[in-house]
């Protein structure tokens, strides 16, 4: 009974602990819901590209004993030469590390202004058969900025044939075409002036000076003459003279010109012009003096009769006086001239010269 007994109480017991292991079965009660746990997502593959290369203007990057950029202002460095930064005339024409490339307005106007040009010296630079040095004096008055009115006269204190004329008639007596040896004593015209082009540049670091470039033109009319005879020596009862060349007037001719060059302008009131003009003028000799080759011819016979020439009856141009008479201080006789005259105009020649001469000269502005 004691054995049956102790079973029992041994099976009561191990159901007992069981009841509790095993949970109770649910009741008939609506779900409690429950959040998911979030699953880990997936990482898509990631498309390789391939890495441009950065571009060259990009600043490289600082060593690494670079100093560190303050967020200050930089401090001001101080100038080593205070002359570099003088201004003339508004441009640092001081500073060797500035290039003056400044475009602006003409700094003194022209239009409405007079302008008076003297020439000390103008000298021809293409004489073959002849040589020319004179002076000129150009007054312009600029109408525009770029346009001008202009008037011009010449005159040559020097007109001869050239050496190498002069030594053909010493050495084979033989000359150039009196047309084609006709010289230049003085010329006046009318023209214009144009001005296309200014400029400036730095003088000496100091100053700015402005340019132009001048083209001009006109026209009008000069005197001209022509070698009769070259300087001789003359000798008389024993005595040696020298007698000086003698020149014959041709008259007035036809005078164009053409030229161009540069006006440099210091201040408001000076310029200095260098220039190059070509005179262009007609050339033909038909008269010597006035005489033409009817009047050489009865001056001719009245010689060799020893008339007087005031009874001849010639033209009224003919300056016969020139022909007549002896020199007092050379005792050449002029009427041993009258054959030379005749050769002149005995062959009509006519030609279209040539003068280009060389213009230096200052201007004053007002």
């Amino acid at each position: 009974m004691r054995t049956t007994s102790f079973l029992a109480v041994l099976l009561s017991a191990t159901l007992a602990s069981a009841q509790e292991e095993t949970p109770a079965p649910p009741l008939e009660t609506a779900p409690i819901p429950v959040k998911p746990e979030p699953k880990p997502q997936e990482s898509e593959p990631v498309e390789s590209t391939p890495v441009e290369p950065e571009p060259e203007s990009q600043a490289p990057a600082p060593p690494s004993d670079a100093p560190l950029a303050t967020a200050g202002e930089p401090e001001l460095q101080p100038v080593s030469d205070p002359n570099s930064q003088r201004l003339v005339n508004g441009a640092p024409l001081h500073n060797p590390n500035v290039a003056v490339h400044v475009v602006q307005k003409k700094r003194f106007a022209d239009e409405g202004r007079h302008e008076f040009t003297l020439y000390p010296v103008v000298g021809q630079v293409n004489g073959r058969f002849t040589e020319h040095a004179g002076s000129a004096l150009h007054y312009t008055y600029h109408l525009q900025e770029n346009f001008a009115l202009q008037v011009s006269t010449t005159y040559n204190w020097y007109s001869n044939e050239s050496l190498f004329n002069l030594e053909l008639i010493d050495k084979v007596r033989e000359q150039a075409q009196a047309a084609s040896a006709l010289l230049l004593v003085w010329g006046a015209q009318a023209g214009v002036e144009v001005t296309p082009l200014y400029g400036k540049f730095a003088f000496y670091d100091n100053h700015l000076l402005q340019f132009s470039l001048v083209i001009s033109g006109g026209a009008g009319i000069g005197s001209t003459r022509v070698l009769v005879r070259p300087e001789v020596s003359n000798q008389v009862d024993g005595e040696t003279f020298t007698v000086p060349a003698r020149f014959g007037d041709t008259g007035s001719k036809f005078l164009g010109s053409v030229g161009g060059g540069f006006r440099v302008q210091f201040g408001d009131s000076m310029a200095l012009r260098l220039e190059v003009r070509d005179l262009v003028y007609t050339a033909r000799v038909d008269r010597v003096d006035g005489c033409n080759l009817q009047d050489f011819q009865k001056l001719e016979d009245a010689r060799s009769t020893g008339q007087s020439f005031s009874e001849l009856g010639l033209t009224g141009s003919c300056q016969f006086q020139k022909f007549d008479g002896v020199d007092p201080k050379t005792r050449k006789n002029y009427r041993e001239d009258i054959v030379l005259g005749k050769d002149l105009v005995g062959n009509p020649s006519s030609d279209v010269l040539n003068n280009l001469s060389f213009y230096a000269g200052f201007s004053l502005l007002f």
